[in-house]
């Protein structure tokens, strides 16, 4: 009952977050299907999908700061309006620099949308449902991201049509964002580790999260481009994406579990090398016509790659105190995110002197590297007790450092910003009483939101007015 309460306050967010994966996934889709019908080179495709992880990066930093100063509605709805514009000006100029410069501003939009939605999610949560929560936000991300890769089919994407569509799905997904009343969260963005220090706590961890970053990068931004130069269809290239997508939250759970049992180490090398072994598979299976054999091996593919991301955090969190994992958290997102701006350019260079091939063969290298850099650590340092390993928490790679707060560990650190806010709000409104001046209370519409939950706030009043068996 606690779970379903849960979701009901936060639908409005998974249903416009869910508009923006559609968008999403549609646009990283139909983009590298119409760079190659404009002859774009495979390098210069590469570099367009590349800028929206280097924006995504920038704007991750930056939102943090415009949250502090703006308010997380004005954000969100600023960001998804300039998305929204961005998507459609990549129709009115064929240009690689323009659309680099407009995959660039998505992609530092999208950072600050998943910094502002992550944060009303957790503010919604509870100790008791947060895991749940943040459960159903992977299946929303990937799910929709999936269905979005899929939405390629319903237009011929030589027209100006699904530039139109992206941007109307971003702009949807304004509507049960801003119109529902959720109270502004409290907003502190966790501070990283650096870099060294990081590295010395799990070096491990470290390179994982970039290889990871590395891999991931290419498959959703290069993925498209790898089924043009094979020749497929749209309509095989939005399968072939969307069976990566769905895989990458079939195993979450399975490879969790598993690893909570044992050595982590160990799962995360078995891990990584099957999805290494299953990458090679893809070579003799691909063609111009993607076969039942290709997408069940790029379905597993996915499942396999995508859990190692939580896989690297959930190892060096069990070399940290409790107080240390939120902000070494945080600095395994930045490295990802290093790694997802390397990987787009590197790969279409390899595509472009090697063919289409070369793409499989350097996601696979990544994670074989990741295999044998973690056999090699099992050398150098021994396991970490079963009983002392913490819990394994799938994390989604698009996920922002706000996400943190929604992991067991970061509760902790999550009660302890509420705190200091009310501790700082409640010293405000001492002083200015002491002072003489009067403190109104701000409305929510002052930072957003304020028609679903106005009536519903009304309805339980009402409900604790007139319980039942009681006459009004």
């Amino acid at each position: 009952m606690m779970m379903f309460s849960a979701v009901s306050k936060s639908w409005a967010l998974f249903l416009g977050l869910a508009f923006l994966m559609l968008g999403n996934g549609l646009q990283s889709t139909v983009l590298s299907v119409r760079a190659s019908m404009e002859g774009f080179s495979t390098e210069t495709t590469g570099f367009v999908m590349a800028c929206y992880f280097i924006g995504y990066f920038m704007g991750s930093f930056a939102a943090p700061k415009a949250l502090e100063t703006v308010g997380h509605v004005r954000v969100f709805a600023a960001l998804a309006s300039l998305s929204s514009t961005s998507a459609l000006l990549h129709a009115v100029f064929i240009d690689p620099y323009v659309w680099g410069a407009m995959r660039f501003i998505t992609g530092f939009c999208f950072a600050g949308l998943y910094i502002v939605a992550e944060s009303w999610l957790n503010h919604s949560a509870t100790n008791e449902t947060r895991g749940k929560l943040l459960s159903i936000y992977m299946v929303v991300l990937y799910g929709f991201l999936a269905l979005g890769q899929l939405l390629i089919n319903v237009s011929d994407p030589g027209s100006f049509v699904p530039f139109v569509l992206m941007s109307v799905l971003v702009s949807l997904a304004l509507l049960p964002t801003t119109m529902t009343a959720v109270q502004a969260p409290v907003f502190e963005s966790p501070t990283p580790v650096s870099l060294k220090r990081l590295y010395q706590i799990s070096p491990l961890g470290f390179a994982c999260a970039f290889g990871v970053g590395l891999a991931q990068a290419q498959i959703f931004g290069i993925g498209a481009i790898y089924g043009g130069k094979l020749q497929m269809t749209p309509q095989d290239i939005s399968f072939f994406m969307a069976a990566m997508s769905v895989g990458g939250i079939a195993l979450q759970w399975p490879i969790g579990k598993l690893s909570d049992r044992f050595d982590r180490r160990q799962v995360l090398i078995v891990v990584s090398v099957l999805a290494a072994i299953v990458g090679l598979s893809l070579v003799p299976l691909s063609g111009p016509q993607a076969s039942v054999l290709f997408l069940i091996s790029a379905f597993i593919f996915g499942a396999l790659c995508m859990p190692l991301y939580s896989l690297a955090i959930a190892h060096t969190n069990d070399h940290l105190e409790t107080s240390e994992i939120v902000a070494a958290t945080s600095g395994l997102i930045v490295i990802g995110g290093f790694g997802a701006m390397i990987g787009p350019l590197v790969s279409p260079l390899l595509m472009g002197r090697f063919g289409p091939d070369a793409f499989v063969y350097s996601l696979s290298f990544t994670l074989l590297l990741i295999g044998l850099f973690g056999i090699y650590r099992m050398t150098r340092r021994s396991a970490v007790p079963l009983g002392d390993q913490g819990d394994y928490v799938g994390l989604p790679m698009e996920a922002s450092s706000m996400v943190v707060a929604m992991t067991p560990e970061g509760e902790e650190w999550y009660e302890e910003v509420i705190a200091e806010a009310e501790a700082e709000a409640t010293t405000a409104a001492n002083l200015a009483e002491s002072m003489g001046v009067e403190v109104e209370s701000p409305e929510m519409l002052d930072d957003g939101a304020a028609l679903w939950a106005k009536e519903d706030d009304e309805a339980d009043n009402t409900d604790q007015e007139n319980p039942p068996g009681k006459k009004s």
